[in-house]
């Protein structure tokens, strides 16, 4: 196991430095800049701001010393736009916020999308299976940026249970809408894998050989089906709670959390390249350690993988 860790993290490292490289050679080559607007600086104004960021330096100086500071400091650089702020401060912001309804919602949709899988295979073709998939199927339909709106509608202008908007520390009346409209696309998808993954599990021999055997039902599911079951559904968690988080600009920007996902897109729209790399560095850095987590979860599953 530990050198099937190793192989991944060595997979890992270029892979960030890849995503490192592309994405600033994409801030540099994109048209205009962060001090560009309809009414153009004065080319000494330009030329002074441009010195105080070092954005006059040559391509590859300028990338060294913001690979420099990563690595040594952790850090970012300062943003173009909000002055007196870096990246770091940004991102210390709007992370947590982020990262606190994200991870309650990628709970919310393992939780849920496992159990209405589960027990729409094992109920096969009843009621309680046509239920199940007809809950997956209509959220499915209804990604973040159609539920969250519906949502709104209901549960602020018509009935006035819960508050439109905001963070309030997280309390829990300002997580409901957020949480529910960033998690039932994924436990729709969760659902259905799990419910393909255990009937398929399900008509397995060893299976067959459990229940000649009179094992009780109960011990077949949960101690020979669930594990080999969950294998397609594993594979999928890694890029699920990414997709929660990398998703999340949806979520602030009609919800007004005050998350990453607000200043990601007021970054690009303000040509905040510095704030930009640093989102892009952050979402793209965990796309690989929660791939690589599921890697080797899946390796533990099943031991086979490890070959």
């Amino acid at each position: 196991m530990f050198s099937f860790v190793a192989r991944r993290i060595a997979v890992a490292i270029p892979t960030l430095l890849v995503l490192l490289v592309i994405s600033f050679l994409l801030m540099q080559t994109a048209p205009g800049g962060p001090f560009t607007s309809e009414k153009p600086l004065p080319a000494q104004v330009l030329a002074n701001i441009e010195a105080k960021y070092g954005l006059n330096d040559p391509m590859w100086k300028q990338f060294t010393n913001y690979i420099t500071g990563i690595v040594t400091a952790f850090d970012f650089g300062p943003s173009y736009r909000y002055k007196d702020r870096t990246v770091n401060d940004i991102i210390a912001q709007g992370f947590p916020v982020t990262l606190t309804y994200g991870t309650i919602s990628f709970i919310v949709a393992v939780f849920v999308g496992g159990l209405l899988g589960i027990a729409a295979a094992i109920k096969h073709n009843s009621w309680l299976d046509y239920i199940a998939v007809g809950i997956t199927i209509g959220a499915q339909v209804l990604p973040n940026f159609v539920m969250a709106p519906i949502l709104l509608l209901i549960f602020t202008l018509w009935l006035g249970w819960l508050p439109g908007g905001g963070w309030n520390g997280g309390q829990w009346n300002y997580l409901i809408m957020p949480v529910i409209a960033l998690s039932t696309s994924y436990m729709a998808s969760i659902a259905r894998l799990t419910r393909s993954s255990m009937l398929e599990v399900l008509r397995s021999n060893f299976i067959r050989t459990a229940r000649a055997k009179g094992l009780p039902n109960r011990v077949i599911i949960w101690r020979h089906a669930l594990k080999p079951s969950i294998l397609p559904v594993v594979s999928y968690l890694g890029p699920a709670f990414v997709g929660m988080v990398t998703g999340s600009f949806i979520i602030d920007s009609i919800f007004s959390t005050g998350g990453i996902g607000f200043f990601y897109v007021n970054a690009a729209f303000n040509r905040d390249y510095a704030v930009m790399m640093g989102l892009t560095i952050l979402l793209g850095t965990m796309t690989i350690a929660f791939n690589m987590v599921v890697d080797i979860l899946y390796a533990w599953i099943d031991p086979k993988i490890r070959l």
